[in-house]
């Protein structure tokens, strides 16, 4: 079965066969039927709009009926262009009025076939169907365009008119072309091309220099129609001239080469659809003479416009200016101007061919200083500008190394471009360019070092054995502005999701003894790139490499956190903190000793409004700081951080932060939660010097809470967020809520709990959780739940609504938890307490 052709595809090709025709008509090879086919050219020229309209209407427009019409036009405009080029005389006129009658046939079937379209569209239809089914070419006719038809009067005979331009002299139509009224201009335009169509531009009977001058000259004073006239029959001369060079070197296209000449017919390439095609045209036609091609490039703006029309919608203009441009690159001076008006074609070319090294070179530094778009940049990556720039730095000379660097660099900032870096194997050779000692090759090291940065992004530079380790050992040997990118690559290098056996070798290297002493750095960019790579490597420290944190580094690390303006710096320094083991009591002492605590509750008091990912990390870093604070092997400790104010912080961060956030901050309530029993003050107790407030008692933990001092999760407001929480799909977050709320359900306040967690609605939450694929989070639900359900209003209110879960689970959980379900079950008698099912 034929494949079905796309409609835009379809009409684009009826608008090329439709100017074709146009064009072969305005140009026949036989004159007796000249004018008869110059207004069938006119007629035919209207079809372009309609096509324009339907192509633009494609998605409404791809009807079986349109396609059926417009198959007719397409055959109907085939046959016309099969009778132009024909060399047989025979009806030949008539024949051309019937394809006009037939057109507007076909035209009729497509305006029944567009009911759904607008008026405007079928109306337009409607007039150039009322026109070709009306023609008649036998008598009476216009002569050409509809300016001239507009002036010379409709009733002449084609005869008459043909008598008086014959016997009219050059002199007679140069007077009228240079002073004539609007009339007399067209007339003498109608007279000039039968001139040319004669051949009589070499006979003397009229000047060429003058008429192509005088027509020049009226191109910025005449009207749209005569303006177009203008240049077609420049392109004839131009044309007819081509033809002629074996008889004269005197030939008329020298007299159509200036500057000012040239530049009336590149403003027309800012005109309608026609004349911007009939101007590319002219320009192509002309650019045979050397002395056109050097001029055409010059002239502001033809470039630019040639590279517009050459990616616009017209593929006969688009042709024509891809020709052009293809000429005019031979010129180095056009090639750069092409670049820059976005066509890098002929500058890729001129980096791959065989040539001059000063023209890659000028290609190259061209290429180095464009602001290039993505596209761009991805453009020159598929043309394949990569290779021989890294071609030219391999072998080069040293200006050309530097010109190929700063080029690569500019191009380098697109992640597809980098992997075209990597499989050259630049990686080796920028390596080496760092580690040279070469004073002429210093100037190099900087751009080397920012392209070994952008490389370093991409995970295709882990394919490089040993790249890691190799710039580690330059961070001493280089001046500042390096040693920022090099420190840029490692952390990129050891950022990436599988460079953890890369992390382990950089820290065995001495990365840690690299890095820490630019923590005292004064140029804050390196200061900044030193932390940013430090907590990177932090994130999975062993106790050993602790050791390489001393007491000065710690509080060198706690001011930068008190005195830095950056969220980024702040969110580095404090990850580097909470990245650090907390079971290390050395560094929990520095850092209570450094008045950390007050100044990260700070931090969160004043904290901005901003989402940024620095931000995010903050919060996530300040929240695993609350957990060495927080532990709950050590009161005096946790004290100390609910007299700072860490509790209200934390449930703050339960609703506000991340996933790790929530989970970190959930984990450090956990903890401190777990001592409120021991710690809450008793009603029935003696020694209370002042009565508590009634606001003051928990109903959990039948006693006196004091968020500062028990650290209740009642009176913190915690456990409302904790139960939503559970809603989240992070199960790490999940499973550090129901740890902290199980601290609810301890031996001697379970009842308590219980009760609080179903008046808050956190039993359905719970039993939801049941559904998660986590075992971990099943089977701390389960213990909660095998609580809850003691007592008896719990069981009864949500026996029916957990029993199907439960059933599910025991038939299809984890073996681990087999046991614990039965246990809930039991609780909610629906199974024996005794029961070996299990």
């Amino acid at each position: 079965m034929k494949e079905k052709r796309d409609f835009s595809e379809f009409v684009s090709e009826l608008i090329v066969l439709a100017d074709e025709v146009a064009s072969f008509a305005k140009n026949p090879e036989i004159e007796i039927v000249e004018d008869a086919f110059t207004e069938f050219a006119m007629l035919v020229e209207k079809f372009a709009p309609i096509f324009n309209d339907l192509r633009d209407k494609s998605k409404i427009m791809d009807k079986s009926a349109i396609r059926k019409s417009l198959e007719s036009l397409m055959n109907e405009l085939t046959r016309a262009k099969a009778l132009i080029r024909s060399s047989s005389l025979k009806e030949r006129i008539k024949r051309i009025e019937d394809i006009a009658h037939d057109l507007g046939r076909s035209l009729g079937m497509l305006r029944v076939a567009s009911l759904e379209v607008s008026i405007d569209f079928r109306e337009k239809i409607g007039t150039l169907q009322k026109k070709l089914m009306n023609v008649r070419f036998g008598g009476n006719t216009s002569l050409t365009s509809s300016s001239i038809s507009t002036f010379v009067n409709e009733e002449k005979v084609g005869g008459e008119i043909e008598e008086e331009i014959n016997n009219v002299t050059g002199d007679d139509v140069l007077l009228h072309l240079k002073n004539g009224d609007a009339e007399e201009f067209a007339v003498a335009l109608l007279r000039l091309k039968k001139f040319i169509r004669g051949g009589k531009l070499d006979s003397g009977l009229i000047n060429v220099e003058a008429a192509v001058s005088i027509l020049f000259n009226r191109l910025f004073s005449c009207k749209t129609g005569n303006r177009l006239t203008i240049i077609q029959l420049l392109r004839s001369v131009a044309l007819q001239n081509d033809e002629m060079k074996v008889k004269s070197c005197n030939t008329m296209q020298e007299k159509m080469t200036k500057n000012e000449l040239l530049s009336a017919v590149v403003k027309s390439l800012t005109r309608d659809t026609e004349e911007r095609r009939e101007s590319v045209g002219l320009l192509l036609e002309l650019s045979d003479l050397p002395a056109v091609r050097r001029k055409i490039g010059r002239i502001q703006g033809c470039i630019v416009m040639l590279v517009s029309i050459l990616n616009g919608v017209d593929p006969v203009a688009s042709r024509d200016a891809a020709k052009l441009l293809d000429i005019l690159s031979n010129n180095t001076q056009n090639a750069l101007l092409m670049a820059e008006a976005g066509y890098f074609g002929p500058l890729v070319q001129y980096l791959n061919k065989a040539g001059s090294d000063m023209t890659k070179i000028l290609m190259a530094t061209t290429l180095s200083r464009l602001v290039l778009t993505d596209h761009s940049k991805l453009t020159l990556g598929q043309d394949g500008a990569i290779e021989p720039l890294v071609r030219m730095f391999n072998s080069g000379k040293l200006e050309s190394k530097l010109s190929a660097l700063n080029a690569l660099q500019n191009l380098s900032s697109l992640t597809e471009n980098v992997e075209r870096l990597v499989k050259t194997g630049i990686v080796g050779s920028l390596l080496q360019l760092l580690f040279s000692v070469t004073s002429v090759l210093m100037t190099l090291r900087e751009p080397a070092s920012v392209i070994l940065a952008r490389i370093a992004e991409s995970e295709t530079v882990l394919v490089n054995k040993g790249v890691a380790q190799q710039m580690l050992s330059l961070l001493n040997l280089s001046s500042p502005v390096i040693q920022g990118h090099l420190l840029e690559a490692l952390n990129s290098i050891a950022s990436h999701p599988c460079a953890s056996k890369v992390r382990s070798k950089m820290k065995d290297k001495g990365a840690l003894q690299l890095i820490l002493p630019l923590l005292k750095e004064t140029k804050m960019k390196i200061r900044s790139k030193a932390l940013n790579l430090l907590y990177t490597l932090s994130e999975d420290l062993t106790d050993e490499l602790t050791a390489h944190f001393d007491e000065t580094h710690l509080f060198d690390i706690v001011n930068i956190v008190l005195s830095s303006t950056s969220d980024s710096e702040k969110a580095a320094a404090v990850g580097i903190l909470s990245n650090l083991p907390v079971s290390d009591k050395k560094v929990t002492d520095v850092l209570k000793r450094a008045n950390l605590l007050p100044v990260l509750v700070s931090i969160m008091d004043s904290g901005t409004r901003s989402n940024s990912p620095a931000k995010s990390i903050l919060m996530e870093s300040i929240a695993g700081v609350a957990i060495r604070f927080t532990s709950s092997s050590d009161k005096k400790l946790q004290l100390l951080s609910a007299q700072h104010g860490v509790i209200p912080l934390l449930v703050k961060l339960l609703s506000s932060g991340s996933a790790i956030t929530k989970f970190k901050a959930a984990t450090a309530l956990a903890q401190l939660s777990q001592n409120s029993p021991s710690l809450r003050r008793s009603r029935k107790s003696r020694w209370l010097c002042v009565a508590p407030s009634v606001n003051a008692y928990c109903e959990v933990h039948d006693g006196y809470c004091f968020v500062s001092s028990t650290f209740c999760l009642i009176k913190a407001g915690a456990v409302s967020p904790l139960i939503q929480i559970l809603e989240d799909k992070d199960w790490e977050a999940v499973e550090a809520a129901l740890n902290a709320l199980s601290t609810l359900l301890q031996d001697e306040i379970w009842e308590g709990g219980a009760n609080y967690i179903a008046k808050l609605s956190g039993v359905e939450a719970i039993v939801n959780v049941l559904e998660a694929g986590d075992v971990k989070v099943q089977e701390k639900a389960l213990w909660m739940l095998e609580r809850i359900f003691r007592i008896e209003e719990h069981r009864m209110k949500y026996a029916e609504f957990a029993q199907m879960v439960l059933i599910d689970m025991a038939q299809r959980s984890d073996s681990r938890l087999k046991s614990t379900v039965a246990k809930v079950l039991a609780v909610l008698e629906l199974l024996l307490v005794q029961s070996s099912y299990f």
